[in-house]
């Protein structure tokens, strides 16, 4: 018996099933991704920020809780995203974008604090760049899950009910 495993391997290109439009079993560590698919995509948004931050409201946390949702479980400031290709990430491009939109927004983090209000974040000089580097991050990452990035992120609360529910 021969095994063909080039064009034909049911393994390409295929997606598990989906919760709520996310993989929930395609990447072995896809609860940590989903938190940090989370996080790049309020970071990555100044509409959202605006209406849904600025604005107070909670079921969306706010600006150090998307930061947190990025590194708490990854560990991602201390340490490469690299580390976890094939994991949490897909491939290196991946990882690289998180990476760079990690260090951008951790910057002005400890520049302002981690309490500072929203509108000190958004203030920041360095705050247009730290956008657009975690809507780089977050626009691959979608892609990769098979998403639309531009749709409007979850609530904490669906995130939760996401993430546990598998």
């Amino acid at each position: 018996m021969t095994v063909q495993g080039s064009e034909k391997s049911s393994r390409r290109g295929r997606r598990s099933s989906t919760m709520g439009g996310m993989p929930t079993n395609d990447m072995p560590w896809w609860r940590w991704r989903s938190n940090v698919r989370s996080a790049l995509h309020m970071l990555s948004d100044p509409e959202f920020q605006r209406e849904c931050w600025l604005a107070g409201r909670d079921e969306y946390g706010d600006v150090t809780d998307a930061v947190y949702r990025l590194v708490e479980d990854t560990w991602l400031d201390n340490w490469s995203a690299e580390k976890y290709v094939g994991t949490i990430f897909r491939d290196p491009q991946e990882a690289a974008l998180v990476d760079t939109a990690v260090l951008r927004v951790l910057r002005i983090m400890h520049e302002v604090g981690p309490d500072a209000l929203v509108s000190v974040y958004l203030r920041h000089p360095g705050w247009p760049e730290a956008v657009h580097a975690a809507r780089d991050a977050h626009v691959r990452l979608a892609a990769g899950d098979g998403e639309d990035p531009d749709e409007p992120p979850r609530t904490l609360e669906v995130l939760r009910i996401l993430t546990r529910s598998a």
